[in-house]
């Protein structure tokens, strides 16, 4: 086999460094990407065998400092710099007259909903959880507290199927789930917010909640391609809107996701894991960074959720926002439970 094809400027890194050039996050990027490099690289070797007086592939030079470059000032590419020269209305606009989506019901308070029974997990040698016991009742908020390293996350993602446990059993709803895949875990019913924001910044409050919608639509990819679902569509903007506006951020409906502060971006996470329509939420230490009124929000928004009959585990290292909002709190250390209770005897 002759190497020649699959040189640096051949193949599939060229097409990638096209992508990148452009902006690997738009269509009409890819497509300037390609366009820049493919006239740039005509025009370089013609131009610089003549400026430097020799023969060889001196371009390749010039485009390794141009991605030095654009890494470094230009991380989304050339075609954000472009489509600023372009205003646009918002991409996706809230249609009027659709009747909401149907909601899952809620179980009846008080009543067993989430039982973790000795729950462990082992990497090789090390026990990140230990055989750890708890339950979530219907209705209720349990504070999941811990020093870091405590096994928290591990915690989460076992209840979530993100893991896998080694041993014990996890039920939900009566049924186990610790043998199930985190997409057929969602469907159940359980939301989960992560530790970290993890928000698509291009996009808008609006598309962003819209994500959360990909388990209630029904049209499928290849009806979507050939814009087939513009009905379905409609309800699931509808439905991302009124999800919106149940957290009081309808004001921010257009703007772009980043825009927001930190505090409306965590609780735009928690809009979007609401439109799943679970009926057990996680949230991941929702309060960190947060000010002292943003924490007075979110605290009166889990409230007004558990107040519907949403049941909440969160893990919250704030121990003044946990002790004035949960029901009970479980502590764990080195991956073992060590006490459960009310707060004030915790």
């Amino acid at each position: 086999m002759n190497p020649t094809p699959f040189g640096q400027e051949r193949g599939d890194i060229e097409f990638l460094f096209m992508a990148v050039v452009g902006g690997v996050s738009h269509v009409w990027g890819a497509i300037l990407g390609a366009t820049i490099l493919t006239v740039l690289q005509d025009y370089l070797q013609t131009l610089l065998p003549k400026l430097i007086g020799a023969n060889g592939n001196f371009e390749i030079i010039v485009f390794g400092i141009v991605m030095v470059l654009l890494l470094q000032y230009a991380r989304q590419g050339v075609w954000p710099f472009v489509a600023r020269l372009f205003p646009r209305g918002p991409r996706a606009h809230v249609p009027n007259h659709h009747e909401a989506l149907p909601q899952r019901s809620k179980p009846a308070k008080s009543s067993p909903l989430l039982i973790v029974e000795k729950a462990r997990k082992q990497f090789g040698g090390l026990v990140a959880v230990n055989d750890v016991s708890f339950d979530v009742k219907a209705g209720e908020i349990i504070g999941l507290i811990r020093p870091n390293g405590a096994g928290k996350s591990t915690t989460f993602n076992l209840v979530t199927g993100v893991l896998q446990a080694t041993s014990g059993a996890i039920s939900f709803n009566g049924t186990r789930i610790d043998k199930l895949i985190s997409r057929q875990i969602v469907k159940r019913g359980i939301g989960r917010m992560f530790q970290h924001v993890k928000m698509l910044p291009g996009m808008t409050v609006l598309e962003n909640v819209a994500i959360g919608a990909h388990l209630r639509g029904s049209t499928g990819v290849w009806r979507s391609i050939v814009r087939l679902n513009a009905t379905e569509e409609a309800r699931l903007m509808s439905e991302a809107a009124r999800q919106i506006a149940r957290v009081g951020l309808e004001k921010h409906l257009y703007s772009e996701a980043d825009s927001l502060a930190l505090g409306q971006q965590r609780i735009l996470e928690i809009v979007r894991a609401l439109y799943c329509d679970p009926t057990l939420l996680l949230l991941d230490e929702p309060a960190a960074g947060l000010r002292y009124q943003e924490k007075l929000q979110l605290a009166d928004l889990i409230r007004k959720l558990r107040d519907e009959g949403m049941s909440i585990l969160l893990v919250e290292h704030d121990m003044d926002f946990v002790m004035n909002l949960t029901d009970r709190l479980v502590v764990m250390e080195f991956g073992t439970k060590i006490a459960e209770g009310l707060p004030t005897d915790v």
